[in-house]
């Protein structure tokens, strides 16, 4: 994607193949944009490198065996390697870079699929968490293209606010303020969003090794509790804290100390920490928060209304949840579709409730999430 070392994207492909080897033909196809942390591997097709699930387990697999062609793409974070000190070549990785990258991705799925025999049609895009927030970037500039130029035939955004509602007022501020320290870390000179992928894959392999031994980052907790408190409240890695016991797995707690996961195995969860990519470009984080916070203004939002094609949200109660929904209203599609998956109606229960993702490892995902996708991508 560039003369740098590490301007490079990657593509996967998940498809049924004939006799031959050759993939089948089908009409249905979808683009996955993966959000912080975990490459389209990592979070879409997590069994693959797990010993604790079949490898069939992931939403990748199972689309696939229900004759949808999946794609999706690696941004270019996700190959710089472990051991990078200097990160002056992620100063222009931002929200417009990343989406500029998904049009190459969807542009080459296409052009794979027609000349393999597989489609011609344009494609549903799908991002999950901040992948989400790439995907509406995309389709805001998407939207100013003449039709024949455009990729995109159907959208599902996952557990992801592109805007908060005007009464979040809690929420922007806290947005506000995480931007301020953020946006000040960019203009000094930080490219790289705080090496988080480092201490997850970290806490993953702890976890993984020494389970019982104490934390060196959680005082007081072993390895593995330290690995469930990344899982089961996420919130605490955000500073100031923006949505309130917001958590990739549910868990369950004996007082403030995780005693395990509720939907998704731990092991699985584990390994999915693991595979986290070490380090990701601040950019598009500074630009996420803008739009959560409302300033300054970002050109991301300018053309929402002349996006029309349909969409789906899913939501996890536990996750981003309700949160995703105002920036539907943002948008000109008619066909609009909701989904929040929640188990429990009492509040006091979201520590286990379903989680940011739980959507793509929980063991009822494929009931739960994967199978209203699939019906959903089949009807358009």
């Amino acid at each position: 994607m560039g003369l740098g070392a590490y301007d490079v994207i990657s593509l996967h492909r998940v498809v049924r193949e004939t006799v031959l080897g050759t993939p089948r033909p089908t009409p249905k196809s979808v683009f996955f944009v993966h959000g912080d942390l975990l490459g389209f591997r990592s979070a879409f097709m997590a069994s693959a490198g797990s010993v604790a699930v079949p490898r069939r387990q992931s939403i990748a697999v199972f689309l696939a065996r229900n004759g949808v062609d999946v794609w999706g793409i690696d941004l270019r974070w996700v190959h710089v390697p472990a051991g990078t000190t200097n990160f002056s070549f992620m100063k222009d990785w931002n929200l417009g870079l990343h989406a500029q990258d998904v049009r190459t991705g969807l542009k080459l799925a296409r052009s794979t699929r027609l000349l393999t025999g597989s489609g011609a049609g344009q494609m549903v895009l799908l991002g999950w968490s901040r992948g989400a927030t790439v995907s509406y970037a995309y389709l805001n500039a998407e939207s100013q293209l003449p039709a024949i130029k455009r990729h995109v035939s159907g959208f599902i955004p996952v557990d992801m606010p592109y805007t908060f509602a005007p009464g979040n007022t809690t929420e922007r501020q806290a947005a506000c303020a995480f931007h301020d320290a953020l946006a000040l870390l960019q203009e000094m000179g930080e490219y790289e969003g705080g090496e988080l992928g480092v201490l997850v894959k970290t806490l993953g392999q702890l976890a993984m090794t020494q389970p019982d031994e104490p934390s060196l980052f959680v005082p007081g907790f072993t390895n593995r509790q330290a690995a469930l408190t990344f899982g089961g409240a996420t919130y605490m890695l955000q500073n100031p804290v923006i949505i309130p016991s917001y958590h990739w797995a549910g868990a369950m707690f004996s007082g403030v100390v995780p005693t395990g996961l509720v939907w998704t195995q731990e092991r699985l969860f584990v390994d999915s920490m693991v595979q986290a990519a070490p380090y990701q470009s601040i950019g598009e984080q500074v630009d996420t928060l803008a739009m959560w916070c409302g300033t300054p203004d970002v050109p991301y939002d300018d053309h929402l209304k002349k996006v029309k094609v349909p969409v789906m949200y899913v939501g996890a109660a536990g996750g981003m949840g309700t949160y995703g929904l105002h920036s539907l209203s943002l948008l000109g599609s008619k066909d609009v579709t909701s989904y929040v998956v929640q188990r429990f109606e009492d509040d006091a229960a979201r520590p286990v409730e379903y989680g940011h993702a739980d959507l793509f490892l929980a063991d009822d995902a494929e009931a739960l999430v994967w199978t209203p996708i699939l019906d959903w991508v089949q009807r358009h």
